[in-house]
């Protein structure tokens, strides 16, 4: 099974409940951090990495001597990465998704591809935990390839624990896509249900069953959950305000490590998202 954990805001938690998850679990699992542009979870892991290896996109090379400036590349690239002036073709290797649309239908067969290095993935143990993060290098804007290479390395016969990155943009969408359920990690404020909303928004449309952790509750904003049942959101896990948590976080110290006690809540909270995903499941082949 595949459990996405995703947060429509950072800062929310939801590398805290990510990480806490996985540690409470005992079965052989995989841990992937799929928020590349600013991956955290080894430092809660700390994973012996044991492989490394670069992720390039291909990028067009332009044969002018067989160009004939006739435009179509320009014309059939959605991102504007290729301009063609007179006798002249610009490649804007920044703006290039990779697609290989242009040298597919140049006429002229004028174009190629090579690989162009935007990141690294790596690979390694931590104890019962296969870990596998991406590194996007820094100035680059393409985190989806990144991604789609960290996923490339899911095993569909293990339960598979991924961080998604905040907000609900595309490397959220790559991140969350194929996944059994979601788990939304909130906090109870305004803008924390504001982005909550967004991110629901998104898991439905992408046809996933879905469920709330809130985290740094107590604290006397009763709207989000107001706003989960009238959603039909369950509620899976309440995290209080607690300064002895944040003081674990900041150590890199997680959760279930520096409070054993909180194990059985997120043991629980496994079989609850099992049941839901069964129950589903079950709903789709009636």
């Amino acid at each position: 099974m595949i459990v996405s954990v995703a947060s429509g805001k950072g800062g929310t938690g939801k590398t805290l409940v990510a990480i806490s998850l996985a540690l409470s679990l005992e079965n052989e699992m995989q841990f992937l951090d799929c928020d590349v542009e600013e991956p955290n979870a080894h430092i809660f892991l700390k994973p012996v990495i044991d492989r490394q290896q670069i992720v390039s996109i291909p990028t067009p090379q332009v044969n002018e001597g067989k160009c004939t400036f006739c435009g179509k590349c320009a014309e059939v690239c959605a991102f504007n990465a290729i301009a063609v002036m007179p006798k002249k073709v610009l490649v804007f290797p920044e703006l290039c998704h990779g697609c290989g649309a242009c040298s597919y239908l140049c006429p002229e067969d004028a174009i190629s591809e090579v690989g162009k290095e935007i990141g690294i993935l790596e690979v390694g143990r931590a104890n019962h935990i296969e870990f596998i993060h991406g590194k996007l290098n820094v100035g680059e804007m393409m985190a989806p390839p990144v991604i789609r290479e960290v996923k490339g390395h899911i095993d569909p016969w293990k339960t598979v624990i991924i961080d998604v990155p905040p907000g609900t943009s595309c490397p959220v969408v790559e991140s969350v896509r194929g996944s059994d359920f979601c788990l939304l990690v909130t906090e109870p404020t305004p803008f924390g249900l504001n982005d909550l909303a967004l991110a629901v928004e998104v898991i439905r449309k992408l046809g996933i069953p879905c469920g709330v952790v809130i985290n740094r509750g107590g604290v006397g904003y009763n709207k989000l959950e107001e706003y989960c049942n009238t959603e039909g959101l369950p509620i899976l896990l309440r995290i209080p305000l607690d300064t002895e948590i944040a003081r674990l976080y900041s150590r890199g110290i997680p959760l279930v490590e520096g409070m054993p006690q909180w194990q059985p809540a997120f043991q629980q909270l496994f079989e609850d998202i099992q049941h839901i995903v069964s129950a589903e499941q079950v709903g789709r082949a009636k």
